[in-house]
C-alpha cells in the first residue's frame, strides 16, 4: 500500500473516530459498562453481607507490605506507584509515569465496617461513590460530602480531592475523613489522625500518592432521609446570580445543599436544598429513572420559564443527578442522548464508564481533547467570583458552568486559606469545547492558572496542570508536605506531587 493511500485511510478512521464515535458508544461501550456495573455491585453487596472484607483487607495489606520491601530489597532503582491501569482512573489523562515506575498492585475494593455507634465507616480506598451510597443509604446512613460521578473512589477523593454541594457546610472530602491507613516507603503499616500522627494526618490529603498506599479510610457518617427538598430560583443577571448564591451560602440555618448552574454569564439557576422525610403530592421526581431528562436540562427548563419552583428528588437520585450525562459531557459523545425516544429505549444503560471512554478513544480523539477542550475545576475565594466568571467568559466561554461553594478550615497541609483563617471558597467547574476563537491550551490555562494563584486559589489536580514547579509551590503550601516525605524517606520511594500532576507527566 503506497503511503498516500496509508495516509488517506488514517484520515478516514480519524474522521469516523471523531464525528461518529457514538456509534462505538452506543454498540459496544453501553452494553459492557451495564454488565460491569451488574457484576461490580453484586460482588460488593455478596461481600459485604459476608462479612469477609475485614479478614481479607488484613491479607490485602500484608500482599501491599510484601511488594514493598521487596522494592527496597531489589535496590530502590526506581520510584513505586500503583499498579492500577491509567485508563480506569476517572481523571481525563492517563500517568506516562506508569510505564516506567515499580508497580505495587492494591485491590482494595470493599467497605469494611459501618459503625453505628461511632458513627463512622471504613473503607478500602477503591471503594466508589455509587457503591458507598447504595450500602449506606439503604441502612438509613450517607456521608456528609459525597461527590458527584458514581465511580469516584475514596482513595482518588483522599489523595487528590472531592467537593459537593454540602461543603460549605462540611468542607471538602478531606474534612470528614477521621483516620487514614498507609504503607509508607519501609513496608510498615501507619495509622494516622487528628490525634495519631497529625502531621501525616494533614499530609495526605492533596498528596497524590507521593506519602504512601493509601489502605483505609474512616470516614464519618450521619443520619440520611429520604428526599431532597430543592429549590430552582433562576436569576438573569450576573449581579442578582453572584448576589443569590452568596447569600444562600452563607445561609447560617437551613441550605444542606447549594448549587449553581451559569448557561450563559448573566443567566444561570441557583439551587438550594435539604434533607426531609416525605415529599409533598405532585412533586417528587426521581431524576435518576433512565428515561428522565438530563439534569442540566432539567434544570435549563425552570431558567426558559423563568419559573421560582420547588421539587422533590429521592437522595440518591440527588447525589447522583449530573452522572448520567456526566455533568454535560456525554452530549458531545452522543449528541441526542437527551432524546426522549433514546432515552426510553437505551437511557437505562447511559452512562459508558469514563474508563472504557479513554481506553478506546484513540490518538484522533486523544489529539481532538488536547486541542479543542478544556476541562478544568478553579478553585477561588467566593469574594473573587463575579471576577472569575468574568475570566472564564473571556478565555473559554464554556456553558454550562458548575459552581458549588465549600468552606476551608484552617487546618495544616496543602491548601492553606486566606490570612490562616476559615475562609468560603467557590468551586467554578468548566468542561467542554471552547468557543473562543483563540482558545490555545497551554496560553489560555496558564493565563487562568496565574490568575487563580493572584487569588489564592488552587487548582484540582486531576487537570492538565502548565505551571513550572515554583509557581505550582506558590499555589500550594508545600511546609508539611515536605516535612513528612523526609521523615517517611519518600525521596527515592515516591515522585513530588508535581511530578505527577504537570501535563508533561501525562499522555
Amino acid at each position: 500500500m503506497s503511503s498516500s493511500t496509508s495516509n488517506r485511510n488514517i484520515g478516514w478512521l480519524e474522521y469516523i473516530l471523531i464525528h461518529y464515535r457514538w456509534v462505538i458508544v452506543i454498540f459496544f461501550l453501553l452494553p459492557a459498562s451495564f454488565f460491569y456495573d451488574i457484576y461490580y455491585y453484586t460482588r460488593s453487596w455478596i461481600i459485604f453481607k459476608l462479612n469477609s472484607a475485614p479478614h481479607n483487607h488484613d491479607k490485602r495489606v500484608k500482599e501491599v507490605q510484601r511488594q514493598v520491601r521487596e522494592w527496597n530489597e531489589g535496590g530502590r532503582e526506581v520510584p513505586m506507584c500503583t499498579a492500577r491501569p491509567g485508563w480506569q482512573t476517572i481523571s481525563f489523562r492517563e500517568g506516562a509515569y506508569k510505564k516506567t515506575f515499580h508497580k505495587v498492585a492494591i485491590n482494595m475494593v470493599d467497605i469494611l465496617e459501618i459503625d453505628t455507634k461511632k458513627k463512622t465507616v471504613r473503607c478500602e480506598p477503591l471503594v466508589t461513590m455509587g457503591q458507598l451510597t447504595h450500602a449506606l443509604i439503604d441502612l438509613g446512613w450517607t456521608i456528609p460530602v459525597v461527590p458527584e460521578m458514581d465511580d469516584l473512589t475514596v482513595g482518588g477523593l483522599v489523595m487528590g480531592t472531592g467537593i459537593e454541594t454540602s461543603s460549605h457546610k462540611i468542607g471538602l472530602f478531606q474534612h470528614m475523613c477521621v483516620s487514614f491507613e498507609l504503607v509508607v516507603a519501609d513496608g510498615s503499616v501507619v495509622t494516622c489522625s487528628e490525634s495519631e500522627n497529625p502531621d501525616l494526618f494533614y499530609s495526605v490529603p492533596w498528596s497524590y500518592g507521593t506519602l504512601g498506599f493509601l489502605t483505609a479510610v474512616e470516614i464519618k457518617i450521619i443520619p440520611a432521609e429520604r428526599f431532597v427538598k430543592i429549590d430552582y430560583k433562576p436569576c438573569h443577571s450576573l449581579d442578582n446570580f453572584i448576589k443569590t448564591f452568596q447569600e444562600e451560602t452563607q445561609k447560617a440555618e437551613g441550605n444542606q445543599f447549594v448549587e449553581g448552574l451559569m448557561y450563559s454569564l448573566n443567566s444561570g439557576v441557583i439551587m438550594t436544598g435539604n434533607m426531609c422525610t416525605s415529599a409533598e403530592p405532585g412533586k417528587l421526581n426521581a431524576i435518576g429513572r433512565w428515561f428522565k431528562p438530563w439534569f442540566f436540562k432539567h434544570v435549563e427548563s425552570y431558567l426558559k420559564a423563568d419559573k421560582h419552583e420547588t421539587e422533590y428528588i429521592p437522595l440518591r437520585d440527588y447525589y447522583h443527578r449530573h452522572t448520567r450525562s456526566i455533568f454535560w459531557e456525554i452530549q458531545d459523545i452522543i449528541p441526542f442522548g437527551n432524546n426522549v425516544i433514546f432515552r426510553y429505549l437505551l437511557g437505562w444503560m447511559v452512562p459508558p464508564k469514563v474508563s472504557l471512554l479513554k481506553l478506546t478513544q484513540g490518538q484522533a480523539v486523544k489529539e481532538l481533547y488536547e486541542k479543542k477542550h478544556f476541562i478544568q475545576d478553579m478553585l477561588v475565594p467566593l469574594t473573587v467570583m463575579k471576577e472569575a466568571l468574568q475570566l472564564f467568559e473571556r478565555e473559554v466561554k464554556i456553558y454550562p458552568i458548575w459552581l458549588c461553594p465549600f468552606k476551608l478550615p484552617a487546618n495544616p497541609g496543602m491548601l492553606q486559606p486566606l490570612n490562616k483563617e476559615e475562609t468560603l471558597f467557590v468551586d467554578i467547574g468548566t468542561y467542554g469545547v471552547p468557543k473562543i476563537e483563540t482558545f490555545e491550551p497551554v496560553e489560555t490555562t496558564r493565563r487562568i492558572e496565574a490568575f487563580v494563584r493572584e487569588k489564592e486559589g488552587f487548582q484540582m489536580m486531576y487537570a492538565d496542570s502548565y505551571m513550572t514547579r515554583e509557581e505550582y509551590r506558590q499555589m500550594f503550601d508545600h511546609r508539611l508536605y515536605d516535612k513528612m516525605r523526609e521523615q517517611l524517606g519518600c525521596e527515592k520511594a515516591f515522585p513530588e506531587v508535581y511530578d505527577k500532576v504537570d501535563r508533561k507527566a501525562r499522555i
